[in-house]
């Protein structure tokens, strides 16, 4: 088996990396970033370039790859930039020339795609049908149907994981509402609180994230979609809370008006537990590890 992992350089992917080589040893993996890997065998692209810039041995070694893991592509990192227009279709165009490549022996897609493909009406299963809110949504679901496309005419084996709310060390490179409040607190700043702070959200610990995928690896059977994503809501005040407890500090909290939607982001995760994670990572202890990452980074 020889895996290939795109956006090895990412939150995610990095880690994805570093058990992948751990489960299954280096010489079986390759790296496909526009960083270069020192970890294991590395392929560094320019996104720009026809067929990324990639030399002639780094083709060839395309061709022994069996299992395709696709985590790199376009995230967004702040409120408002899920409808930039060029960065979500980069995820489009990335893909069609990912596709292109010459994977002669290629068997399995793992697409790493979002939960942002959901307009959250309530309860999210997979059975639910997808319509994004924005762009980068709409780029993420246009993926994986390529994805299913490119695995149909192939005659391999694809799975599609939305990944939900993810949290952890190592986030602070998103402007998110828990990596913020983090940070303040550290640094003995106030945090904001939106609204009224009811609305529901479901973490899922990065740690059980990287499992499902490397899980992934292993499933033989065509499940359908599963939602990686936590399985246990909580509040946004209750979050805020359990951090300020967490840190045994005082903490100011200034409340802000929000005057849109409420939005709670709610899973049935029957399908994650039943194929890929059997039990989440306990969301006090996945805090106070992250809030004592934070410390260190003071």
């Amino acid at each position: 088996m020889k895996i290939l992992i795109t956006g090895t350089s990412g939150f995610i992917g990095s880690r994805v990396l570093s058990t992948a080589i751990s489960t299954w040893g280096k010489d079986a993996i390759i790296a496909f970033s526009t960083q270069s890997e020192s970890q294991c065998h590395s392929i560094k692209y320019s996104a720009e370039q026809p067929n990324f810039g990639l030399s002639e041995p780094d083709l060839v070694a395309l061709e022994s790859v069996t299992v395709l893991i696709l985590v790199g592509g376009y995230i967004p990192k702040r409120r408002g930039d899920e409808n930039l227009i060029s960065a979500c279709n980069r995820n489009i165009f990335y893909m069609e020339k990912l596709l292109n490549l010459p994977f002669k022996s290629l068997n399995k897609i793992i697409y790493i795609s979002t939960v942002d493909v959901y307009s959250f009406p309530g309860v999210i299963s997979e059975s639910i049908p997808a319509e994004p809110g924005s762009l980068y949504g709409w780029s993420k679901l246009y993926c994986e149907q390529l994805v299913a496309s490119f695995s149909k005419s192939n005659r391999m084996l694809h799975h599609i994981l939305r990944i939900g709310h993810v949290y952890g060390p190592g986030e602070e490179k998103y402007a998110k509402v828990l990596p913020q409040a983090m940070q303040n607190i550290v640094h003995n700043r106030p945090i904001e609180l939106w609204g009224d702070g009811s609305d529901l959200r479901s973490f899922i610990y990065i740690d059980d994230v990287v499992t499902a995928i490397i899980a992934a690896v292993s499933l033989k059977d065509d499940v359908g979609i599963i939602n990686v994503a936590g399985g246990r809501p909580i509040s946004i005040k209750q979050l805020m809370d359990e951090v300020i407890s967490i840190s045994s500090k005082s903490v100011q909290i200034e409340t802000r008006e929000f005057t849109g939607a409420k939005r709670d982001c709610v899973f049935d995760t029957t399908k994650l537990t039943q194929y890929l994670l059997p039990q989440e990572t306990d969301l006090i202890t996945g805090l106070r590890t992250e809030y004592h990452y934070f410390e260190t980074l003071k």
